[in-house]
């Protein structure tokens, strides 16, 4: 068996299976024999992370067996360290520094952890400042630390204007650092027409793992970096050009047409459901127990960067038996975190009178409507459809305030991301970032649960109004109910802003301990927050672009400037 081999073999095959058992020992043992650390490192250590490389490199190994070799090598390493410190040599064979932070007001950190660890897979070392990091304390590490590149993730759409003011900051402070640029709303697209022009060094989009070792080596190599950019300039001209083009043929109607084009909703004829209670509730240390049933597994998978549905995946021909042994950690992680009470789900949610004014919901303390909790300022879609399509704005769901009808609107917020950085640390400190990224994971993957659970309790029995209602977890994970639960930042509310109103009403940040970061991110990240609308056309859709009427009006009705209105609302500007 493998472990009969010289250790120079059993060192290379722990790692490429990602065995962490006799790691400690083996790496001793290397060290007795070879005699410097620096050499154990250089030598069977860095033969099996370079095999590991390759086999990532051509397809033939998948991200969360390469996260799993890094924690071999990590511990390898950190049983080298009291030794290396002695060589005072630690620092000859890096193939470049790289600074990972994801940027102010953010809280999302999967991405980049995978990627970190993918770069320290190839030789990379990495200056890691986790979430949330300001655009000074990026630049200043950045020197300090030598830095030859510098890596910016961000999750939400407020991050994207982050990125753009690091980068003029860069520009402005005459560094000469290239910049990677990653994250789930970043884009080649955004990266080339707002990042990029903002600065004369390198600003690349990378949009997963398997490209960044890649990317790193050419800009930080003398030798193919200037060609490197020659291409970058070249392909993001032709993204800004048909960018461009785009943007004038953009055909819109004016707020006004799209107004008269809102869904016709015959509310004479309709009878509203009042909920059970009116007010707010809070619920704490949930049943996990209850919530693991609920999991839609898809998009757990595509955090790993393995492409497919579940269940399918677990028997597709290319990625099936890494995703059946992920699974398999994951079902083994949930486990624990259930049996151990590893995370907390908190929730808090209520129901509130409301009425719609155009594209406005008010929304009052009680039943009589006399007094105002808060208003919910919407947007309407403004794409010139053909004429049977509507185009809708979230307000058009709730009864208008000029038909007399009381009509209701539910809001929530819940999370599973309290106990999940205390956790991490540990994971952190014995050098497991697969168990670390593991964890938020699966932390995001119940909260989005809770939210679809307690979404369901809302329909048949705290709202009321499907009390009636069967489906099986395949039919809720495709939304076959009737009601939506749309939330701020996403496509049918694209303004972050309303988290605020949502959360001036049921105050999470009091109850729960979900709070928002100044771009308006939920902290921890485990979290989902929304509106809940019972009328039976209530349907998910997309805003997509807006024109300079709709941002005008949209400002005034917030008693704001509109240049407010149209930085929030950046990437959904049409003009």
């Amino acid at each position: 068996a493998w472990r009969d081999e010289s250790v120079h073999m059993r060192l290379a095959h722990a790692l490429v299976k990602g065995i962490t058992e006799h790691i400690e020992a083996d790496t001793l043992e290397a060290y007795d024999n070879i005699g410097t650390a620096l050499n154990v490192i250089e030598g069977p250590l860095m033969d099996g992370m370079n095999e590991v490389g390759d086999l990532f490199g051509s397809g033939k190994m998948f991200l969360p067996q390469v996260v799993k070799s890094a924690r071999v090598m990590k511990k390898a390493v950190a049983v080298l360290l009291p030794y290396l410190e002695q060589e005072k040599s630690a620092n000859n064979t890096s193939a470049g520094r790289i600074l990972m932070a994801t940027v102010k007001g953010d809280v999302h950190d999967i991405g980049k952890n995978i990627v970190s660890v993918v770069l320290q897979c190839n030789g990379f070392e990495i200056v890691d400042m986790g979430v949330m990091v300001p655009c000074e304390n990026i630049l200043k590490r950045a020197q300090e630390e030598k830095c030859d590149v510098i890596g910016l993730s961000g999750l939400i759409t407020p991050s994207l204007d982050e990125m753009v003011h690091v980068a003029s900051e860069m520009q402005r402070l005459d560094y000469n650092l290239p910049v990677m640029i990653g994250g789930a709303t970043t884009s080649k697209t955004h990266t080339a027409v707002k990042i990029a022009p903002e600065y004369d060094n390198i600003v690349v989009h990378v949009n997963d793992a398997s490209r960044a070792v890649n990317v790193a080596t050419q800009i930080i190599s003398k030798e193919y970096k200037i060609k490197f950019k020659t291409e970058l300039d070249e392909e993001y001209a032709k993204k800004r050009a048909y960018f461009e083009s785009r943007q004038q043929v953009r055909n819109l109607l004016t707020i006004e047409q799209a107004r008269n084009n809102a869904p016709k909703i015959d509310w004479q004829n309709y009878q509203t459901y009042t909920p059970s209670f009116l007010g707010v509730r809070e619920e704490h240390n949930y049943s996990l127990d209850k919530l693991q049933a609920r999991i839609d597994w898809t998009p757990f998978f595509r955090a790993w960067e393995l492409a497919g549905r579940y269940p399918a995946i677990l028997e597709d021909e290319v990625v099936g038996a890494q995703a059946s042994e992920l699974f398999a950690d994951a079902q083994t992680m949930l486990r624990k975190i259930i049996s151990e009470n590893w995370l907390e789900a908190n929730a808090v949610y209520g129901f509130f009178r409301a009425n719609s004014i155009a594209d406005d919901i008010e929304i009052y303390a009680n039943e009589h409507a006399t007094e105002l909790l808060g208003t919910s300022y919407q947007l309407r879609q403004q794409s010139a459809t053909n004429k049977r399509t509507p185009n809708y704005c979230l307000s058009d769901f709730i009864a208008p305030k000029s038909t007399n009808i009381n009509d209701y609107i539910g809001m929530f917020a819940v999370s599973c991301g309290s106990g999940v950085a205390e956790k991490v640390a540990e994971f952190e400190a014995d050098h497991d970032d697969y168990s670390a990224i593991l964890l938020k994971a699966l932390a995001d993957r119940l909260a989005e649960a809770y939210a679809e659970e307690l979404h369901e309790r809302v329909r048949q029995d705290l709202w009321g109004y499907q009390a009636e209602e069967s489906l099986t977890n395949e039919d809720l994970i495709k939304e076959k109910y009737q009601g939506i639960r749309p939330a701020p930042g996403y496509p049918a509310c694209p303004d972050h802003r309303e988290k605020l109103t949502l959360w001036k009403i049921l105050k999470p940040d009091a109850r729960v301990d979900i709070t928002l970061t100044e771009s308006l991110a939920m902290n921890p990240a485990a979290s989902v927050s929304g509106w809940y609308f019972s009328h039976p056309e209530a349907r998910y859709f997309g805003t997509g672009k807006f024109s300079k009427d709709q941002m005008a009006d949209y400002a005034v009705r917030r008693g704001e400037d509109v240049s407010d209105s149209e930085r929030w609302l950046a990437s959904n500007l049409g003009y």
